[in-house]
C-alpha cells in the first residue's frame, strides 16, 4: 500500500460507501466483480491497484477483488474513480 493509499485512507473511503452507497457496492461486484446474483455487499479495503468487497450470495460470503484499469494517484483520483464506474455499471445494467 503506498503512501496516498494509507489504511486510515481505505478504511475512511470504504466506510463511506459502505454507510452511504451500499447500493454502487453492489453494483460493483455485479458488474465488475462478475457476481451477478449479488444481494448485498461491502467494501473491505481499497489501495491504488483495486478494491477488495464481500458479496452476499445465497446467503453466504463471497469474496470479491475487483482490479481497476490502471494505478490510481490518491484518494481524489478513487473518488472519481469510483463515480466513474457507478456510471458505467448502471449503464451495463439497462
Amino acid at each position: 500500500m503506498s503512501k496516498d493509499f494509507s489504511a486510515d485512507i481505505s478504511s475512511r473511503i470504504c466506510n463511506h460507501m459502505n454507510e452511504d452507497h451500499t447500493d454502487a457496492v453492489v453494483l460493483y461486484a455485479q458488474a465488475f466483480g462478475g457476481v451477478t446474483d449479488a444481494i448485498a455487499a461491502q467494501m473491505l479495503s481499497i489501495d491504488e491497484h483495486g478494491m477488495d468487497l464481500t458479496a452476499q450470495v445465497n446467503g453466504e460470503d463471497v469474496p470479491v477483488r475487483i482490479q481497476f484499469d490502471r494505478v490510481l494517484a490518491d484518494a481524489e483520483d478513487a473518488h472519481q474513480t469510483l463515480i466513474a464506474m457507478v456510471k458505467q455499471a448502471r449503464l451495463k445494467a439497462k
